[in-house]
């Protein structure tokens, strides 16, 4: 076979899995079966990782911390688990929608449907972080499980040429993407049961990524306290039921004091808890939190 002739050197992300070889015979729970036990690889993966989320999570912190914004990018699943990740952010830890932002190749309608040709565009990332106002106080996460989508590397291109910090959420070691950020988080979780379907153990290992550095990052700027979500917007019935909960078992209050205390911090569960403990009104209450850098723990320390 001529060099011409030979198959080109596969991603990690896009070989084939010999363990996998059977799949379309299977039943159901030989199928099941199968994935769970490619699933069982992810999370050790993942561990090996720990210490590129953890310099990706202070880089993060120390941008917010001086008024820089978070942003995610990437094409396909990888864009659609980054718009996850941001539009979690806000009910769970009540942050401006504009601090935590995900843009995906092809915009919202690639949510939904897939949009032929978007991952390919080197110069839309760019473009499209642009739009948004980005520049060097912001951190940009740029996701791609074969770490070489065009899309995703024109958007770190973009951010690097800004001066903002760049990290890469990829599954394959050495990629285009790696050698591009500041941070390379590589989760090696090899070939998928489906070939090349990232959807499948890449697109776990991402999501398992993202929601631990939005957690950090989170809990390091004070958006919780002890791990109760005290910064929750409640918009809903439910959401309102938790925060009296959550006022009534931290202050150690009827449920009634707590929804009435709600009531009067508008539903803030941060500012009703340092009413609450420290018997102060709204006013001061938050006088205090802003003091503190609004970190509840620090307000409520010694008590």
């Amino acid at each position: 076979m001529s060099d011409s002739e030979k198959l080109e050197k596969l991603p990690v992300t896009e070989e084939d899995n010999p363990q996998a070889a059977d799949l379309s015979v299977l039943d159901s729970m030989g199928i099941v079966s199968a994935m769970n036990a490619a699933d069982a690889l992810v999370a050790p993966a993942v561990s090996r990782t720990l210490g590129e989320i953890s310099r990706a999570v202070d880089i993060v912190v120390a941008r917010l911390r001086l008024g820089g914004r978070l942003f995610y990018a990437g094409a396909g699943t990888s864009g659609r688990l980054g718009v996850l990740d941001a539009s979690e952010c806000p009910p769970t830890f009540g942050t401006d929608p504009e601090l935590v932002v995900g843009i995906i190749a092809g915009g919202d309608r690639a949510l939904r449907s897939a949009v032929e040709g978007a991952e390919d565009d080197h110069l839309q990332g760019g473009f499209d972080l642009d739009a948004h106002g980005f520049s060097a106080a912001d951190t940009l996460v740029a996701i791609a499980a074969s770490g070489m989508t065009p899309y995703t590397l024109g958007a770190v291109d973009y951010a690097r040429s800004a001066g903002a910090s760049t990290i890469g959420i990829s599954c394959n070691p050495d990629s285009p993407l790696a050698a591009a950020v500041d941070v390379s988080i590589a989760v090696v979780v090899g070939p998928e049961l489906i070939a090349g379907s990232t959807r499948l153990k890449a697109g776990t290992a991402q999501k398992m990524v993202l929601n631990m550095i939005s957690t950090a990052v989170m809990i390091r700027l004070g958006k919780t306290y002890r791990n109760r979500m005290v910064d929750l917007s409640p918009g809903n019935t439910k959401l309102r039921q938790r925060a009296i909960r959550l006022v009534q078992e931290l202050a150690e209050v009827s449920q009634e004091e707590a929804r009435v205390a709600l009531v009067n911090s508008d539903w803030s569960v941060r500012v009703a808890l340092v009413m609450l403990v420290m018997r102060v009104d709204q006013t001061a209450a938050r006088r205090m939190l802003v003091e503190r850098g609004n970190i509840l723990a620090e307000v409520l320390q010694g008590v």
